[in-house]
Order: structure tokens, then C-alpha cells, then sequence
């Protein structure tokens, strides 16, 4: 029996992973899990662990990972038509965080720190001048973005009260539901109400005196 369950559990594994559509579905979420999830608890890990080397690996896992989500992001449209890709990228995230290996360690080493060193100077006058838009525009338009930041709460909180309103409704229509009051009919019927007894009327029975005195 175990061994059919297996056999089982491993052909409707294996159709998943071959049907294209089935496959997109389950591969992207594997690597959103291996590329994004378990990176972030491992980095949580490291920061509360204080631990500089664990650390220093997580820092440059993000970089690589970056640049490879902005390379993707350009490139997707064509490289998702590519037999396999969603394999080939789940393969990828998990060599990039081998700890044998680690590949994230390899490709910033021989080719992402060259490239930000040679144009370090450059880069970061790029950054320094867009902090300082940023924060001329902030400071040039902050009424105007505290009305934002205040219109976009009122309609968050708007949208939860509906919610809430929308679920008490729905349970008071399921509450006096047709169903739900024969169902409340028929358990009165089978469990009779108890008549209240008032403690007053109530007479207790007395023994002949014959009785008591022997």
C-alpha cells in the first residue's frame, strides 16, 4: 500500500513539473519561495544572531539577487517562451545560496564588484544627485503628500470597515436562514422546554405518625 501511494504521489509530482501550464504555477511560487522567502528568514536570522559572517553572505545574496531580478525583469517577456526556464531558474537561486559552493559569492566576486569599483565614482554621484531631488521634491511637496498618505488610510480603512460589515451581514443572513430555523425548530422539538416549578407549590409527602414513632 505504501508503495503504490508513493508511486502515486511521485507520477502526479512529475506530471506537475512536465505540463507547462502546471508547471509555470508550481515553479514560480518554488522560486519565490527559494529566491525571496527563505533569503529574508535566513537574513532575520543573521541579523538577530549578530553574526558578521552570515551576515556579510546575505548582503551579498541581495546584490546578486538585484541585479538578477532587474536583468529578468527586462528579459522576462522572451525568456519565459524558453522550454524549461522556470527550471533552470529554480536550479539557479538554489546554486546561488549553496553553501558549498555559493554561487552568489562567485558571481559578485569575478564579475559585479569589478563592474560597481571601475564606475564607483560615477555611481555615486548618480545616487547623491537622486537623494537630493528626492528630497527637494519631499520637502517641496509635503502637504501635498501628507494629503495622500492620509487620503490612501481613510480608503484602507474604509474598505476593512466594509469587510468587517460585509462578513456580520453575511452571518446574520446565514444566522435567519430558512435552513438554520428548521434546524432550530426541529432541535426544540426534539428537546423539550423544562417548566419553570415554583418552589411554593411544591408538597412534600408526610410519613404516618405510627411510622415516625417506630
Amino acid at each position: 500500500m505504501a508503495l503504490t501511494s508513493s508511486a502515486f504521489a511521485s507520477e502526479v509530482g512529475l506530471r506537475l513539473l512536465l505540463s507547462p501550464t502546471s508547471s509555470n504555477i508550481v515553479l514560480r511560487s518554488a522560486c519565490v519561495i527559494v529566491g525571496v522567502g527563505f533569503p529574508v528568514y535566513s537574513t532575520f536570522k543573521a541579523i538577530e544572531t549578530k553574526e558578521l559572517q552570515a551576515q556579510e553572505q546575505w548582503l551579498v545574496y541581495w546584490a546578486v539577487y538585484g541585479c538578477f531580478c532587474v536583468a529578468e525583469n527586462f528579459s522576462d517577456k522572451l525568456l519565459s517562451w524558453i522550454p524549461f526556464y522556470y527550471h533552470v531558474k529554480l536550479v539557479f537561486l538554489i546554486w546561488l545560496q549553496l553553501p558549498n559552493n555559493y554561487g552568489a559569492r562567485q558571481l559578485f566576486s569575478q564579475y559585479l564588484r569589478p563592474v560597481l569599483v571601475k564606475h564607483q565614482d560615477w555611481l555615486d554621484r548618480i545616487v547623491d544627485r537622486f537623494r537630493n531631488d528626492m528630497n527637494s521634491f519631499i520637502l517641496a511637496h509635503r502637504k501635498e503628500l501628507e494629503t495622500i498618505v492620509q487620503t490612501v488610510r481613510k480608503v484602507i480603512v474604509g474598505a476593512y470597515q466594509a469587510t468587517e460589515d460585509m462578513i456580520q451581514s453575511s452571518r446574520l443572513a446565514l444566522g435567519s436562514s430558512p435552513l438554520n430555523r428548521q434546524d432550530g425548530e426541529n432541535s426544540g422539538g426534539l428537546l423539550p422546554a423544562t417548566a419553570e416549578v415554583d418552589p411554593g407549590r411544591i408538597q412534600v409527602p408526610r410519613g404516618d405518625s405510627s411510622d415516625s414513632s417506630g
